[in-house]
């Protein structure tokens, strides 16, 4: 009897569990998710997770025109997106100036006063991007652009006018798509919307980088090809008329960027990879037409400068190998002054002050922290801090700092990567999640992680984010590696890397899953079609799953920017790689478990490629999560939105990384 009795009471009890377990609470998705296959999330894995979901930096992005006040992107305690907001002095609370609920991430002061704000604003993710004037005083906006178009905008040099650069969308074309497309120049007076004049009509979409004159009398503008070629031209503000000032000879193919002109209007500050690999410093002059090239020691990128009002000192950032450098230079001779003693970090939004002119401002991005706004006294060689991130609770001394690491590829190529270890009380070879950038001109580099932090500090995953060749950072000729028909080449560098995991006693080459966004979205499926039996699963964040599908439906005005990366699609020889390199096409060699995460209205990767890489992928039996946001476009913008992609991918990891 005693022992039947024990057994009734094991039973009961193993129903008390299962009952408890059936009643767990779990996180409810919000009305604008669509899931499919992700179990429910548990509102521990929510509890677990805490303040690595709340981080809260700032961007800079304006000085105001005559104080010593700025404007900043920020998102407050409470709220799920950013907005903009004044800060009147280092260290000050921020004062709200927008509400809206989509994101703003960057505005200007009105130059003749500040008694304005101009911004942009899209819906949903779209990238539809319109103009609106803020007035302080009232806190109301109004519409100064074509709302059907897709906007960026420039304030004249004298503060009275803003150029309007637009161009159509597709959904605004007979049959939702246009072959033929190109920007419209247009001088808006902001006060009086009405007063618009059309300056010129621009052929293609690659337009972009305007900048007026010290005397308003025209502008400068970037006509970009590819990644590696693009070119300087020069447009009458009168008549529209332009002209072609960069490359001077035809023959020549290298990049521009990153338009200042000298007080005088003699001279153009640029960076160009006309004599280098890299992008290097150089003034052009407008008598002689030549380029003089100064700060050609540093065998690394310009990634961006500022010239100051008065025209008497420069501050360049150099990207030494993912970490950012900061100098002064004197423009004239081309010598350095200083080297500011800044924390270490990534360096963007770089400005300086229009009446405090010793004064910049930039946002720095660190291991330690997320983004937070400093400023340099460039006579005194000061360095002040305006604002401190929210790190929601989370000690920033347990933010892991990273180190670059290298493999050799199949062809004997150096690759490298950033590599984020966890902290020392993980023992043993660590799991890896093996993150890659998008782009894929772009580059992974040694900066703040965010939520992957929890992966790293509270799961024990060291984070490998690699710059596979086409990274940029490394020369124009490793941009081009990957071009058109050499693309699955990338791929391969995957492959190397997993070889290298093995020879590495710290990580774990048996746990190893990939992850990416965009163009990393891709590498994630095709590492999964090569690669299948060495990863334990992938994420794929807006990825592309065939190339001749993507090209075909993306946006108009990215079309042959994108071609020119990818390959033209329309040429049969191209096409037939395309086809054969398709991830989509080769769906069935996907046999690791998958997550798919995307944005409805993303304008960019439609949200249709990963509808076909999900049906096929489960065709084959295989694991497929899927998340889909109806209010979201290139990424997710939203923190209720964010926060539940970040809850199922740490379910995903938890169990097809960590799990046996």
């Amino acid at each position: 009897m005693k022992q039947l009795a024990g057994v009734v009471l094991a039973l009961a009890m193993s129903a008390v569990v299962a009952q408890s377990a059936a009643v767990a609470p779990v996180v409810e998705p919000n009305a604008n998710l669509h899931i499919e296959g992700i179990p429910p999330i548990p509102q521990s894995l929510a509890a677990r997770v805490g303040g690595y979901s709340d981080f809260r930096g700032h961007g800079f992005a304006d000085w105001h025109p005559a104080r010593r006040e700025m404007l900043v992107s920020h998102r407050a305690a409470g709220s799920n997106v950013a907005q903009l907001f004044v800060l009147t002095k280092p260290g000050g609370a921020p004062e709200r100036l927008t509400d809206f609920p989509e994101p703003i991430f960057g505005g200007s002061f009105d130059p003749r006063g500040g008694r304005f704000v101009i911004y942009s604003r899209d819906t949903g993710g779209n990238e539809a991007a319109r103009i609106y004037r803020l007035d302080l005083d009232s806190r109301a906006s109004t519409l100064l652009s074509d709302p059907d178009a897709r906007s960026g905008v420039l304030w004249n040099e004298a503060g009275t006018h803003l150029l309007i650069a637009s161009v159509p969308l597709d959904r605004t074309a007979q049959g939702g798509r246009r072959d033929q497309i190109g920007i419209t120049l247009a001088l808006v007076d902001p006060v009086k919307p009405q007063d618009r004049r059309v300056l010129t009509e621009l052929p293609g979409t690659g337009w972009f980088a305007f900048k007026f004159s010290p005397d308003d009398k025209f502008l400068v503008g970037l006509r970009y090809v590819s990644a590696t070629e693009s070119e300087v031209w020069r447009v009458d503000a009168a008549s529209g008329k332009r002209e072609r000032l960069l490359p001077a000879a035809d023959k020549t193919r290298a990049s521009y960027s990153g338009f200042d002109f000298s007080p005088d209007g003699s001279r153009l500050y640029l960076t160009t990879t006309e004599r280098s690999e890299f992008d290097q410093l150089a003034e052009y002059r407008f008598d002689t037409r030549a380029l003089r090239f100064f700060a050609t020691d540093v065998p690394w990128d310009v990634d961006s400068f500022a010239l100051s009002e008065d025209g008497r000192k420069l501050a360049a950032v150099f990207n030494v190998d993912g970490r950012d450098e900061l100098r002064l230079f004197d423009p004239e001779s081309g010598r350095e002054l200083a080297r500011p003693k800044i924390p270490a970090g990534q360096i963007s939004g770089l400005r300086w002050h229009e009446k405090r002119v010793n004064e910049f401002a930039f946002t720095l991005n660190s291991p330690q922290s997320p983004a937070t706004i400093f400023s340099v006294d460039s006579a005194s060689g000061a360095v002040q801090r305006w604002t401190t991130a929210d790190t929601a609770g989370v000690d920033p001394a347990s933010f892991r700092d990273a180190e670059i690491v290298r493999w050799k590829s199949f062809d004997g190529r150096t690759i490298s990567g950033v590599l984020t270890m966890p902290p020392p009380r993980f023992t043993g070879p660590r799991p890896v999640l093996v993150a890659i950038h998008g782009g894929p001109e772009a580059q992974a580099t040694v900066s703040f992680n965010n939520r992957f932090n929890y992966l790293i500090n509270e799961l024990g995953v060291a984070l490998l984010e690699p710059n596979v060749r086409g990274s940029s950072g490394y020369g124009k000729t490793f941009l081009d590696l990957d071009n058109g028909v050499k693309r699955e080449d990338s791929v391969k560098d995957i492959g190397a890397l997993l070889d290298w995991i093995a020879t590495d006693p710290r990580l774990d080459a048996k746990r190893v899953m990939v992850q990416g966004g965009s163009y990393g979205g891709y590498m994630v499926l095709a590492s999964l079609v090569h690669y299948s039996d060495r990863l334990r699963g992938g994420i794929d964040v807006v990825g592309i799953s065939d190339f001749v599908s993507f090209l075909g439906n993306t946006e108009s005005y990215r079309r042959d920017i994108r071609r020119a990366e990818y390959g033209d699609e329309r040429d049969p020889a191209v096409r037939a790689v395309l086809d054969r390199i398709s991830p989509l096409a080769n769906a069935g060699k996907i046999r690791a478990p998958l997550l798919v995460v995307h944005g409805k209205n993303d304008p960019r990767v439609p949200v249709s490629e990963a509808e076909q890489i999900v049906h096929e992928v489960r065709a084959n039996g295989t694991p497929v999560w899927y998340l889909m946001a109806d209010n979201e476009g290139h990424g997710f913008a939203r923190k209720p939105n964010a926060d539940y992609y970040f809850y199922s991918m740490v379910a995903f990891i938890e169990r097809f990384l960590l799990g046996e």
